[in-house]
């Protein structure tokens, strides 16, 4: 052999080794990051949902399930399964699990239900709720954040979600009734086009308020009529009009 040049019969039995072992390791470490981030989910589940009295099996199945670290900025993905709402962009943020799971519960979804969400922001309450029900029908304000949750939902095999950007405050007439309605941004007062579009025995969860003075209320619809229930102070982002306006 020439000095200074390579045998390169022997090279990959050289190299073989080290490219099993690369990726070996790396195929341990994304097993491992999988394993952790599922370990938080549970805890997540059993501490701060479980715990605080939500006993839904679908509800506590589609928090399991659904990931969310991936719906949140990467700086914040170690956070995302802590007890607290995350930014996402936009002056926005994904809700505090413990209420995405309660907002879910109280709407009583079966398999078959049509919801209507106003609010999409990344599109974590829309997957939790398309674990559960038959078909989602988001409106996002920030079309920014539309586009977003939309590529990433398709990404991951949502296909009864449909998300359009527009104001909330309207709703989506041209799909109503709808059986349950979540409004995940907080209007003074109770929007009428959502309670026009609700279906008889429908109920709609929204907070509703001032800033620093929210209510998260249920509203029923029977013969007609709205009966509302408080449920539990809150603190949502405003929604607003296209705008920028609060409504």
């Amino acid at each position: 052999m020439i000095r200074g040049q390579y045998n390169l019969s022997i090279m990959p039995k050289i190299l073989l080794p080290v490219m099993f072992s690369f990726i070996f390791n790396n195929c341990n470490s994304q097993i491992n990051i999988e394993d952790k981030n599922k370990m938080k989910r549970e805890t997540m589940v059993e501490s701060q949902i479980k715990a605080r009295g939500i006993k839904n099996q679908e509800v506590l199945n589609a928090m399991l399930k659904v990931e969310r670290h991936l719906f949140v900025p990467a700086e914040f993905a170690a956070q995302a399964y802590t007890d607290n709402p995350l930014p996402i962009g936009e002056g926005q943020t994904i809700s505090q699990p413990y209420i995405v799971a309660l907002m879910t519960e109280v709407l009583d979804l079966g398999k078959t239900s049509k919801v209507l969400e106003i609010g999409t922001g990344s599109g974590y309450q829309a997957a939790v709720l398309a674990e559960i029900c038959g078909s989602v029908y988001s409106i996002e304000i920030f079309e920014s954040l539309a586009s977003k949750a939309r590529d990433l939902l398709k990404i991951l095999g949502y296909k009864n979600i449909i998300i359009k950007s527009g104001d909330g405050y309207t709703g989506w007439k041209e799909h109503s009734p709808f059986d349950a309605i979540i409004v995940t941004c907080a209007p003074t007062e109770i929007p009428e086009p959502l309670t026009e579009q609700l279906a008889e025995g429908g109920k709609m969860i929204i907070p509703v308020g001032e800033s620093y003075a929210q209510e998260l209320v249920l509203l029923e619809k029977h013969n007609g009529k709205i009966k509302e229930k408080a449920i539990v102070p809150v603190r949502f982002v405003p929604m607003i009009t296209p705008s920028g306006e609060k409504y």
